[in-house]
Order: structure tokens, then C-alpha cells, then sequence
């Protein structure tokens, strides 16, 4: 498959899920990270018809979907009641995404705020550890994405944003149904950069690799290709070296900015084959 193939779209939250599945069939996209958490793709709205249709339409034309969560929300949530809800929520996504015949889901480890990092790290860790055994019983796969860093006077910040914090849940979940999500915009705004996290990550646990341009060391942005100082084509080219076999996700402006970045990125790497 080639690189062009191999890159995918995230639709957002704005984007109706339908729009989305139009424009991948227009363009031959066959990856798509769906969203369903407000309006126009609430969980709610999913009924028999509509996830009927979602899923005639991926079947016709082979494209693979997968759900994206809200990083708003908690997994490393503590106070009674509201730990309940998060699980309820990480839980009924889960069953959403296997509805729709979705392949995979994107968790995040959850935030701290500031001066509870050791309790809200080993509170995330036994939700996920949670998570996974619902993953192997219902046979869905868990993406793991690495976060972004907040500024160091900022009260709340997410968790597995560095190579040593994401590499907390990794080294202590070993199952086949928790895998990674590399998020590359993400590692090249924080001190370690995306050669730290290649270099500690075995590349054959990552499925999807999520593509936006931003600036080293910068702030948490998510441009198009060419408006930072991303170096796309040499990432393509370390994660051909490496051997990674899974999909992109391009997660930036609109759905035709992402569109469009997919013919510009592919042309960064055309000689990934």
C-alpha cells in the first residue's frame, strides 16, 4: 500500500460523520477517526439506520473507521461518582465503536493538576488496565495516544505526554489490545522529540500515526502541512525505516484542509512504498 493510501482523516467533531464517508469515497480515503460526542455525531443519534448506512458504506468501499475520545475527559479522574462516569463513558464508547464496526479506539491517560501526579498516574493506569480486559472480551483494540505539554505555570496537564510518562503505561499493560497512537506533533513541541519517543518505542505496538504541522518546542497547534517547521518527509522516512506497517491520520483545520494535506504529504514521501 502506499503512502497516500496509508493516510487517513479525523473527522472531528464538527464534521458529520456522512460528510466524512462521502469525501473519503470521492478521494479514496480508507481511514477515518470518527468522533461521537456533540452534535451532528452524538452517541445518541447513532441509531439502527444511521449505523446501518455508516456501515454499508465503509463495507462497499473498504474504508476502516476507528473512535476518538474526548481528552477532556478524565481518565485519571479520582472523586466519587464522577470516576463512575468516565468508566461509563470509556465503556459505552467502546461498545459504539464495535457497533459501527470500528477497529479501534483512542484513549488518553487522563491530566493531573500539578501536585497530584503520582495519584492521578496510578489511578489512570488501573482504569486503562481496566479497559483493556473489556478490550480483549469484546475484541477491540486500544489506542494509547501520547499528549501534549502544557506550559509550566498552567494548573492542569496531561499525562503521557513525555517518553518517560507514556512509557509508565506501556511498560506495565502488556496485552495485544492495547497498542499505540504516536501522535508526532505532539513529541516534537516537548523537550524529548519525535527521535526520543522512536528510539524508546517499539514501532510494531503503534498502529496510527497522527500527522499536523506545529513548532518545536512550541505551543500545542495543529496546521497544515508547511505553515511549521515539521520535517514530514524525514519522519516518513525513519518510520519506513523502522518498519511501521500501520496507518496516518491527518488532524488539522478543516475536512478539505485535510484532504488536501494528504496529496501534499504524500508527495513529502513518495518513495515510502
Amino acid at each position: 500500500m502506499n503512502l497516500r493510501d496509508r493516510i487517513g482523516v479525523d473527522l472531528g467533531q464538527r464534521n458529520k460523520i456522512e460528510d466524512g464517508l462521502k469525501a473519503a469515497v470521492e478521494h479514496g480515503i480508507r481511514y477515518l477517526d470518527l468522533k461521537i460526542d456533540v452534535a451532528p455525531n452524538a452517541i445518541e443519534t447513532l441509531t439502527p439506520e444511521r449505523v446501518r448506512g455508516i456501515r454499508d458504506v465503509c463495507d462497499i468501499n473498504g474504508i476502516h473507521v476507528g473512535i476518538h475520545t474526548m481528552s477532556a475527559v478524565n481518565v485519571a479522574e479520582i472523586a466519587p461518582h464522577v470516576r463512575d462516569g468516565v468508566e461509563r463513558y470509556l465503556r459505552g464508547h467502546m461498545d459504539a465503536c464495535k457497533l459501527l464496526g470500528g477497529e479501534w479506539m483512542v484513549i488518553h491517560a487522563g491530566y493531573h493538576f500539578t501536585s497530584d501526579v503520582k495519584l492521578r498516574m496510578e489511578a489512570g493506569l488501573e482504569r486503562i488496565k481496566r479497559l483493556v480486559g473489556y478490550a480483549e472480551e469484546i475484541g477491540l483494540t486500544l489506542l494509547l495516544e501520547n499528549m501534549n505539554w502544557e506550559p509550566d505555570d498552567a494548573e492542569v496537564h496531561y499525562l503521557a505526554h513525555n517518553v518517560e510518562e507514556t512509557l509508565y503505561y506501556f511498560d506495565r499493560l502488556d496485552s495485544p489490545r492495547l497498542r499505540w497512537a504516536f501522535t508526532a506533533n505532539h513529541a516534537h513541541i516537548v523537550e524529548d522529540g519525535v527521535d526520543a519517543f522512536l528510539a524508546a518505542f517499539d514501532i510494531r505496538r503503534c498502529d496510527e500515526v497522527r500527522l499536523a504541522d506545529c513548532w518545536r518546542n512550541g505551543k500545542e497547534e495543529h496546521l497544515s502541512p508547511g505553515q511549521g517547521d515539521f520535517d514530514f518527509p524525514g519522519l516518513f522516512r525513519k518510520l519506513d525505516t523502522l518498519g511501521f506497517e500501520g496507518h496516518y491520520m491527518n488532524a488539522f483545520g478543516t475536512l478539505q484542509d485535510m484532504v488536501d494535506g494528504r496529496e501534499k504529504l504524500a508527495r513529502m514521501g513518495e518513495y515510502v512504498s
